[in-house]
């Protein structure tokens, strides 16, 4: 079981580092509404994890990839909030030069709609369920109980992936005056939504 779960997480430190849509909504949180902003997108991307990850002990995300009809509407649907949020970012490139970001002018469904951003992120992202379905159980070893340890790994996953979100709210921190300028802003907020709308696209057009 050591070796088994050493091999998971060192496995799933290389996934969860590398840069994919729920590193750009928090990225994109952070930079717009701020560290509280962040926060509350990230702890939207560790529910859409947790459900993910209780899908997979059921077998809903086995049944999910079986269904090719099931997965394709959820992957259009994903793919067309990723292109909206995308969108969204390239449309605050239209905000007047000078206007100072303020997240205290932050409406509050806007606050309350960064968990929203982080978990649907996650959750309309079938790819995410066919990721625990196939991946989590190749690190079951024999004799020990499969629900159980993928719960456990499951939950060794949520926690690394709490662990880069806090480093990232953490970096933010540091580098926020610089990165709320309106000449990186305008950087930032087009990088973020051409790479969403190019996530997006990705994702309605792989098999």
């Amino acid at each position: 079981m050591l070796a088994a779960l050493v091999s998971f997480t060192l496995a799933s430190l290389v996934i969860v580092i590398l840069p994919g849509p729920d590193t750009l909504v928090v990225v994109r949180s952070l930079v717009r509404g701020g560290r509280r902003a962040g926060i509350r997108t990230a702890a939207g991307v560790l529910c859409g994890l947790a459900v993910w990850v209780v899908a997979a002990v059921v077998g809903l995300s086995a049944l999910l990839r079986a269904s090719e009809v099931g997965y394709e509407a959820l992957k259009i649907v994903g793919a067309c909030y990723l292109v909206w949020m995308g969108v969204q970012s390239l449309r605050a490139l239209r905000r007047p030069v000078g206007v100072a970001s303020d997240t205290s002018s932050v409406a509050p469904l806007d606050r309350a709609g960064n968990f929203g951003a982080g978990f649907l992120t996650d959750i309309l992202n079938p790819k995410v369920g066919v990721l625990f379905v196939s991946f989590l159980p190749g690190f079951v070893p024999d004799g020990y109980s499969p629900t159980w340890t993928t719960l456990a790994f499951g939950a060794v996953y949520i926690a690394l992936t709490a662990l880069y979100c806090v480093a990232l709210v953490v970096a933010s921190g540091s580098i926020s005056t610089w990165m709320r300028t309106d000449r990186i802003r305008r950087r930032i907020d087009a990088m973020t939504g051409l790479v969403l709308v190019g996530f997006g696209v990705r994702l309605a057009t792989e098999s």
